[in-house]
């Protein structure tokens, strides 16, 4: 892997960050809710964003 300039490491922290927040606040709406549809939505939101936040990660090691 290439060196990374401590610009492209803040987009990648940045990125990181914000995936979390997803991964949470979509773990908690599916919680909230009693729609068994929604709930499967936000399950699989939160599914797509852990995703993201892993693929991001993976670009650090």
């Amino acid at each position: 892997m290439a060196n990374l300039t401590a610009a492209e490491l803040k987009g990648i922290e940045d990125g990181l960050n914000a995936e979390k927040l997803l991964i949470l606040k979509y773990r908690n709406y599916a919680q909230m809710t009693a729609d068994p549809t929604v709930r499967g939505l936000c399950e699989q939101l939160a599914a797509q964003h852990k995703h993201h936040y892993d693929t991001l990660l993976g670009n650090l090691s």
